[in-house]
């Protein structure tokens, strides 16, 4: 569906980015992507994102912050949260440097994911361990993670 060029004003534009924003926050790349399904032209798209992170109303940085604590909370691992944050655009120091502030211990973290979905389960045999294992790569967490978690569940 083509728009009304008329429509396509810089205010339009910018109320459209502000009732975006409104609802969460969201990284720069997400947010033109946004409007520009929404046919804005792409000069205008720059100036009002611009006109955005001047007015710390667009920061990649703590969109990654927030981002990080949201992926936390759903038992996620760190190369899943790094994953999801390169795709919605946020640059590699923005993405570390969250995770570094967030004082997260990744190793209970797999633990507790591990037991959340495997307590009181024995392993059986290699192909449940095995699952197991493809499940904690899934959520994120790294082989010397993954180890842990197993670890302490057969102790």
């Amino acid at each position: 569906m083509i728009k009304d060029p008329e429509k396509l004003t810089p205010q339009a534009l910018w109320y459209s980015a502000l009732g975006l924003l409104s609802r969460r926050d969201h990284s720069r790349l997400e947010l033109a992507q946004k409007l520009r399904l929404r046919q804005f032209d792409n000069e205008l798209i720059e100036a009002a994102l611009e006109k955005l992170v001047e007015q710390q109303w667009l920061c990649d940085e703590r969109f990654a912050r927030i981002q990080v604590r949201q992926h936390v909370l759903k038992k996620h691992g760190p190369m899943r949260v790094r994953m999801e944050l390169k795709r919605k655009g946020v640059d590699e120091h923005v993405i570390e440097q969250a995770l570094a502030e967030d004082e997260t211990d990744w190793f209970e973290l797999a633990k507790t994911s591990y037991e959340s979905r495997f307590r009181g389960r024995e392993i059986d045999d290699i192909k449940e361990k095995a699952k197991r294992v493809r499940y904690l790569q899934s959520r994120g967490f790294n082989s010397e993670q993954v180890r842990y978690a197993l670890e302490t569940e057969l102790d």
